[in-house]
């Protein structure tokens, strides 16, 4: 049985070590990328990536362009959105953009849980 994983970009090391660290203690099989465009190639190379946890601000390619650059591709991957700046008005630009899911910095880890296991069946 192959057992989906979370991808998660970040180009922050220590966001992506520490949440890495949380999920793996909860059971959870993960990748990371530091850029989305290391992230496109994981997921043009991969087929056990059950959701993707997206850092919505990063340079060179934000959240927004990577989401509709997944979805330009083809590629069907649900996109948890994560962002630090939780501004009114976030949730619904994540949403439109093509995010399945909204959550904020610092993630709550028992409010993404329950995401992550509707899309890590």
């Amino acid at each position: 049985m192959v057992h989906k994983k979370a991808l998660i970009v970040d180009d922050d090391a220590r966001n992506i070590f520490a949440l890495k660290a949380v999920l793996k203690a909860r059971g959870y099989h993960c990748l990371s990328a530091s850029s989305m465009s290391e992230a496109f190639d994981m997921l043009l190379s991969a087929d056990d990536v059950g959701v993707v946890l997206m850092d919505m601000m990063m340079p060179e390619m934000d959240g927004y362009e990577g989401i509709a650059k997944i979805g330009e591709a083809g590629i069907k991957v649900p996109v948890i959105a994560i962002t630090a700046q939780a501004m009114p008005g976030d949730r619904e630009k994540c949403l439109e953009a093509g995010a399945e899911d909204y959550i904020s910095k610092p993630v709550d880890i028992d409010k993404l849980e329950p995401l992550l296991k509707a899309y890590l069946k």
